[in-house]
This record gives structure tokens, C-alpha cells and sequence, in this order.
């Protein structure tokens, strides 16, 4: 049974100082290789495992919001791309999903993704396109209303090719915020993950005629040889 996450984040802590090294077996290309040698020797699949969240990711959005504070009792947030769980296992302890923090509000966390997604206590968990005619009104009746936070940590499938993928990934970013423009309460928070590479320029400016404040964040869990980084939009003017 995996461990029960600590919702904390603890940066540093049981990292170990060997490095693993993988041989390319018949069959397997380079680029597998390289990728089953990084991911045994990435301190943060370690930590994910040691301390039970779905993903590495998860420590991408404590520490994103360990910063700009959205998650907070009594918040109503919304999950694109909510697959495998890994922020919602976040999320849930922090917005005080389950009521387990006495004095503080309860809040409401709706995940989305086109696949199915194994059950999480404290997380609402619903297989939807979220870019269908009626997704943000099926949304707010599942959320009883307006959300505080959408939130998506989704990137389209690689195609190999660096500016596609910029690209792809930028779009799917246009339409989650496209999307949270219709479901977000004013005062509320939009963050997305986007790809560094010129034409994330346009989204940049349309956040920053729907929201108070833009800014931009890589944090300490995304690989340092990734181009990904994250926008978080507060002050939502509706």
C-alpha cells in the first residue's frame, strides 16, 4: 500500500548521492534509456514514491503555490488534465477538502481529464473533454458554482519537433485559460504550465487584460533541462 502523502514539501531531505546507471538493452532505443537512467536517478521520483503521491509532479505545484498561496480552506478548484493525481493529492489537504482541519472552511476539488483517473478521498473526479460546448457549465454544477483556482498541468503528446510542441502545448494553455475565464469567480487564480519559446507572447498579454497580476515561475522540481515553466494569473477581474 503506498504511503499516505505529506503534503509537505521537503526539498533535500533522503536524496541519495549514488547514481544509477542503465545499459541499453537489445531492442531498446537510446532515447528509452536515457530516459529510464534520468528517472531512476531524479530525487523527486524518489521523494514521490517514499511518500506516496501518483507523480514527481506533485511537488511542482507545493512549491508553486508553497509561493503564490491559492490553495487555501474553503477554495473551489478545478483540475484539467487531472491525470494521474498528483495535484489533486495536493490540493485536497491544503484547500481542506476532506474537513479534517477544525476552525478552517471546506473546500471543493473537481478533477478532469479524457481518461479515467483512480479514485482520491477528498477529490470529485470526472471523465470530460473540457473543451466541449458544455464543459464549464457541467463544471460549475458539479462544483455547486464559480471556481477560485483552475489549474492544468497539461502538455500535448511530443512530436519530436521543438516548435510544434511549443506550439501545441501553448494552444492547449489558450483554450484551459479560455476555459477558466468562463467558470472562475472574480479574485480567482488561473495557473498553467507553458513551454518557453516565443509564442506563449500572446497568451501573456490576454492573461494580463483578464487578471490583476501575471507572473511566471520554473520551480525547483522541473528538470533543469526543460523548457517548461508555469504562469500564475491572480486577481481574476470576471
Amino acid at each position: 500500500m503506498a504511503k499516505k502523502p505529506t503534503g509537505r514539501n521537503t526539498s533535500g531531505r533522503g536524496q541519495r548521492d549514488l547514481t544509477v546507471k542503465v545499459k541499453t538493452a537489445r531492442g531498446r532505443k537510446l532515447s528509452s534509456t536515457r530516459w529510464l537512467q534520468r528517472q531512476l536517478n531524479d530525487p523527486y521520483v524518489q521523494r514521490a514514491k517514499a511518500e506516496g503521491y501518483r507523480g514527481r509532479a506533485a511537488f511542482k505545484i507545493m512549491e508553486i503555490d508553497d509561493k503564490f498561496r491559492f490553495l487555501v480552506p474553503g477554495a473551489r478548484v478545478v483540475d484539467l488534465g487531472c491525470a494521474p493525481g498528483g495535484w489533486l493529492q495536493v490540493a485536497v489537504p491544503r484547500i481542506n477538502a476532506l474537513g479534517e482541519k477544525q476552525g478552517k472552511a471546506q473546500g471543493r476539488i473537481i478533477g478532469v481529464d479524457l481518461q479515467e483517473v483512480e479514485p482520491l478521498p477528498g477529490a470529485e473526479i470526472h471523465q470530460l473533454d473540457f473543451m466541449a460546448d458544455d464543459a464549464d457549465e457541467q463544471v460549475k454544477t458539479w462544483l455547486g458554482g464559480e471556481a477560485d483556482v483552475v489549474m492544468s498541468d497539461m502538455a500535448a503528446a511530443s512530436s519530436g519537433h521543438k516548435q510544434t510542441d511549443h506550439l501545441r502545448i501553448i494552444s492547449l494553455c489558450e483554450a484551459a485559460a479560455y476555459f477558466a475565464f468562463d467558470v472562475l469567480a472574480p479574485g480567482g487564480t488561473f495557473v498553467a504550465k507553458v513551454l518557453a519559446g516565443g509564442a506563449e507572447g500572446e497568451l501573456q498579454k490576454l492573461l494580463k487584460q483578464k487578471f490583476d497580476k501575471v507572473a511566471n515561475m520554473k520551480p525547483p522540481a522541473s528538470r533543469a533541462d526543460s523548457s517548461e515553466k508555469f504562469v500564475v494569473a491572480t486577481g481574476f477581474r470576471g
